[in-house]
């Protein structure tokens, strides 16, 4: 399982279950959010990656996050 921003990168290589990012600096995480948004959105990144990781897949997958998770 790969948690990325470059998801292109991330299919050509095979990797079998791809989760995006935010950004190059902060892939996980946003030092514009408050403290307690940050929280809540690195946890459901994490909820969705422990998703991925209990989805059985046969070719390269991404699993989008959550769009409010993206606010």
């Amino acid at each position: 399982m790969l948690l990325c921003n470059l998801i292109s990168i991330a299919e050509r290589v095979g990797a079998p279950r791809i989760v995006p990012t935010r950004g190059i600096p902060y892939p996980t995480g946003d030092p514009s959010l408050t403290p307690e948004a940050e929280k809540a959105w690195r946890r459901r990144l994490l909820d969705r990656a422990l998703e991925a990781l209990a989805t059985t897949v046969h070719q390269p997958t991404v699993f989008e996050v959550p769009e409010e998770a993206r606010a």
